[in-house]
């Protein structure tokens, strides 16, 4: 399988891959720029999955890439997670896939009406499984949480990804109407059962300005 590294330089974030002889997917306009012998393929899709697009927003230009060489993806601002996957099945927030191996199968996912239009992921998500690396976008470090037969409620659109074993729902943050909408958070994310979720709540931007902070903090002598 092809090796993914995540390059950080001046506050930038990008993605390089090395192959040999190996096969790589990414989203459509992710190539930074190529060294070696690699080739890439953009398939046109069959009309079943233009109008199978058309439904679901899903982006059905993904570009692979094949060869002996490294490709580096365009940096960013926000940072990258690299997920492994051992024949498992993972949901990913709407935006953030960006690349895997060529042996990992790239999906969809329908959430329930309700939660997808009310709960800001959207009727439809990726979905990944198989064996291989999965490159995602995340604004910030991320954070693994193991549920065990657990319930965990998040605020916003801080979860980039969940296992398909876990059910997810959008919900009222109190029981009563009024009292979600006077406790400032009204509805959030709710995932429960066995497997595992991750977050990334804080935005590399604020890591950075709490680093800088930091720096410039006189030390005092003890």
């Amino acid at each position: 399988m092809a090796n993914f590294e995540i390059i950080e330089r001046e506050s930038l974030r990008l993605v390089k891959i090395t192959l040999q002889n190996e096969t790589v997917r990414t989203e459509s306009g992710a190539m930074y720029y190529i060294r070696g012998n690699i080739t890439m393929q953009s398939k046109t899709p069959s009309a079943g999955g233009f109008l199978k697009s058309l439904a679901t927003g899903e982006n059905i230009f993904r570009p692979t890439y094949t060869g002996t060489g490294e490709l580096y993806l365009e940096p960013a601002l926000s940072g990258y997670h690299i997920l492994e996957l051992d024949g498992n099945e993972w949901i990913l927030d709407s935006g953030a896939y960006w690349a895997s191996d060529g042996s990992v199968e790239v999906g969809i996912e329908r959430n329930k009406m309700i939660s997808g239009l009310i709960g800001g992921e959207g009727l439809f998500q990726t979905k990944v499984k198989g064996r291989g690396k999965v490159v995602m976008v995340a604004q910030g470090p991320v954070e693994v949480v193991q549920l065990r037969n657990d319930r965990l409620v998040v605020d916003g659109n801080f979860a980039i990804a969940r296992t398909n074993t876990l059910n997810y729902r959008v919900e009222k943050a109190t029981k009563s109407l009024l009292g979600s909408m006077t406790s400032g958070e009204f509805l959030v994310n709710t995932f429960e059962g066995t497997g595992t979720v991750l977050l990334a709540p804080v935005p590399y931007w604020q890591v950075m300005m709490l680093r800088q902070i930091t720096a410039a903090i006189p030390k005092t002598s003890s």
